[in-house]
This record gives structure tokens, sequence and C-alpha cells, in this order.
């Protein structure tokens, strides 16, 4: 077997993980979703370091619902100086102030990505939300951040915050194959599922909502807005809709 192959048959173990263990917690956090998109709130995405890449994936995207919203503090994502956004994202106080300056309240929600549930900032975001009543939902390796020594002076780690966990299922150390001659293993394995997991719930909202005869703010894929004036005319009026309140739009 070639190591892509390695690879490629992990990843479908973690994600095959994921649909055995993780269907209950699933369908809470689409709970969290279809009641804070029925209060017309909107879902808060906050992810740094490589998490940032999971919450830009579902950001004014084909497919995805309108009223979710990256989060993103530019010198905790690691586009630019990534070393030093590694020192950022373990930096207390920065968390909290995302949450505030947001000004994001209980009709909201709050989705949280970080494999180790371990950095200062995203505990931080999970517990200034709590304090504020506002529903997080994390996304985390279980048993990674369970192996880790905590950092954060409270002793709690994202998973012990949120109101609900959705767990990656995403290998300790966050790494996939083993490769003969070679000292460690290759190949991340938390990306992936993250989306996955993101996605499944996002899905199981808009399902939701449909049998309870709401129908959700859904944008069409842009190339097909080019090709189709009603699909562009739909997407032209979310924006509208959402413009004022979601602030990168």
């Amino acid at each position: 077997m070639q190591t892509w192959e390695n690879y490629l048959t992990t990843m479908s173990g973690v994600i095959e993980k994921i649909r055995t263990t993780q269907g209950e917690a699933i369908m809470q956090a689409a709970d969290i979703l279809t009641k804070t998109t029925e209060n017309d709130g909107i879902i808060y995405g906050f992810g740094v370091g490589h998490s940032y890449h999971v919450i830009g994936d579902a950001f004014w995207r084909a497919s995805t619902p309108a009223n979710y919203y990256a989060l993103v503090e530019p010198s905790a994502t690691g586009n630019y100086e990534i070393t030093k956004s590694n020192k950022i994202e373990n930096t207390y106080e920065i968390g909290r102030y995302v949450v505030d300056y947001h000004r994001i309240t209980p009709n909201d929600c709050m989705i949280i990505i970080s494999n180790s549930g371990n950095n200062i900032v995203p505990v931080d975001a999970a517990i200034r939300a709590k304090e504020k009543g506002i529903p997080v939902i994390a996304i985390t390796a279980v048993e990674y951040s369970t192996y880790l020594t905590t950092k954060h002076r409270s002793g709690k780690k994202l998973k012990d915050v949120a109101d609900v966990v959705l767990d990656n299922c995403s290998l300790i150390g966050d790494a996939a194959v083993e490769i003969a001659g070679f000292p460690m293993k290759v190949g991340s394995t938390s990306t992936i599922p993250n989306i996955f997991l993101q996605n499944m719930i996002l899905c199981q909202m808009v399902d939701n909502l449909v049998k309870k005869g709401i129908t959700p703010d859904v944008y069409y894929n842009g190339h097909l807005t080019f090709m189709n004036e009603e699909y562009a005319k739909h997407n032209d009026e979310i924006v509208d809709k959402y413009f004022y309140r979601i602030r990168s739009l």
C-alpha cells in the first residue's frame, strides 16, 4: 500500500468513527443552530491557528447558511507572521475581547474550533461566551485534549466549557501516517474532520428548519449566479439582509 493510500485509510477511519460515535452530539449542536436561526440570530464560527481555515470554509460561500459569520482575529490566524500567531493564540483576554467586540448575544451562538482545545484564546472566548449566556458548540479532539497538560490558568480546556462537544476523533499529535525510517508521523488529521463536522451540523440545521416550515437563507454557488439571474438576485437579497449585521460582508 502506498503512503497516500495509508493516509486515505486513516482519515476514512476517523470519519467513520465520527459517524458511529457523534450522532447524538451532532443533533444537539444542530438544535442549537436551529434555535439560533429561528430567533434571527447569527452563528459565529471562531478558530485561531489552523482552525481558522475551518471557519473560513463556511463563510459566504456556495451551499452554506448566510447567517454564519467567521470571526477572524488576524493576529492569531497564522496567515502571516505565523510563529508570532502561536504566541498570540496563547495570550489571555484576546478571546474575551473578540466576544465583546462583536457584541455577540444569547440570541446568537458560537462554534469554537480548537483541535487541542488547549490554547488560551479559544478557551477564553468560550468562557466569556458562557458568562454572557451565549450557547457554545466546541469542535475538538477529545482524546488528544485529555492527553495534554492544561495551559489555561482556570484548569479548563475547551471541552470543559462548551454546551455541546463534537469530537473530531483526530489522532494524538494530529498526525496520521508512519513512514519506515522516518522518526515521526506525517499528514494532519484534524482539518478534514473539523470541516466535516461543521458541515454536518449546518446541513442538519437546514433540514430541521425546512421540516418546521422555515426557509433558511442559503447561498447559491457564485458561478451559477453568473448564469442565472434569479440565483444572482437571491444571493444579492441575502447579502443586503445581513450587510449591516455581519461586519465583513
